[in-house]
């Protein structure tokens, strides 16, 4: 008899098959999610592998939903432009915005959530239990973040100045639910305090509140930029459907190129080596 050949095993609770039927997260796809799951409670679903509570959910969506879409920001310019050079390409359209979520568009979303994480673990003892005392633990981490000279992410904004709208609702929306929790409540209390510190005033910024908001959610701190993406695909997804109706692609393509001037070549002087430089 033939020796039988043992065979690799790729465990998996999300999607699986038979010829039969199609399991994901241990359910049956077409009789218990199809029809029956929304899209971001799937989502939320997928990433943490435990199904969200109707508040949950909502919360989530609310995210979803702040970072859809900001008008023509370097993610959509590129993605109508990607398009523009490659209209067989949408794959490529969608992924050129995509691959320009980063620490000034986007990224904000997990650099605030990962921020907080970051000082709320480190709380020895109980995390603060009124507003008093999350103003000090603001007003004590907003210090160390100036004598460091370090940004604190999530705070202004280059068009809401004077506030920013998304915010104060999320935050709305997550007391409602009953879900605003220690990164929201750290968050807000850096809105309060950030002045004493910095000497001016500045919005807590959408893409700061949405990244609290999914870290009170208790979403894996690593993937919360890629929330942000999935948000940004509905809306980049929007941007190539009105690019096809109204296209502005050509235009933006147009105002650089007849507009660019010849200056000098300006070449490049590397700095100075010193003695705290790199030798081989």
């Amino acid at each position: 008899m033939a020796e039988q050949i043992e065979r690799p095993q790729y465990p998996t609770a999300l999607g699986a098959s038979d010829p039969k039927s199609i399991t994901l997260l241990g359910q049956d796809l077409a009789e218990d999610v199809m029809g029956k799951v929304g899209f971001g409670e799937l989502a939320y679903w997928l990433a943490t592998q435990r199904r969200p509570t109707p508040g949950q959910t909502r919360v989530f969506e609310a995210v979803l939903a702040a970072l859809a879409d900001h008008g023509f920001t370097p993610t959509a310019i590129v993605t109508r432009l990607t398009y523009l050079s490659a209209p067989d390409s949408i794959q490529g359209a969608l992924a050129a915005g995509l691959l320009g979520g980063g620490s000034r568009f986007l990224g904000v979303t997990e650099d605030t959530g990962a921020f907080l994480h970051d000082v709320v673990s480190s709380v020895d003892g109980p995390l603060p239990a009124d507003e008093a005392g999350w103003d000090a633990l603001a007003l004590e981490t907003l210090t160390a973040q100036r004598a460091a000279r370090r940004f604190v992410p999530g705070l202004g904004h280059h068009v809401h100045k004077q506030g920013d709208p998304r915010t104060p609702r999320l935050m709305q929306i997550a007391r409602e639910e009953e879900l605003f929790g220690p990164h929201l409540s750290l968050f807000a209390a850096i809105g309060r305090v950030h002045p004493q510190v910095l000497g001016k005033t500045l919005p807590l910024n959408g893409a700061g509140v949405c990244g609290a908001a999914l870290t009170d959610l208790d979403l894996p701190i690593e993937l919360l930029r890629g929330f942000a993406l999935l948000a940004r695909t509905a809306g980049l997804i929007g941007q190539l459907a009105e690019e096809l109706r109204h296209p502005v692609g050509n235009e933006i393509f147009l105002s650089v190129d007849l507009n660019n001037r010849s200056v000098p070549p300006d070449p490049y002087t590397p700095e100075p080596e010193t003695d705290g430089g790199r030798h081989g």
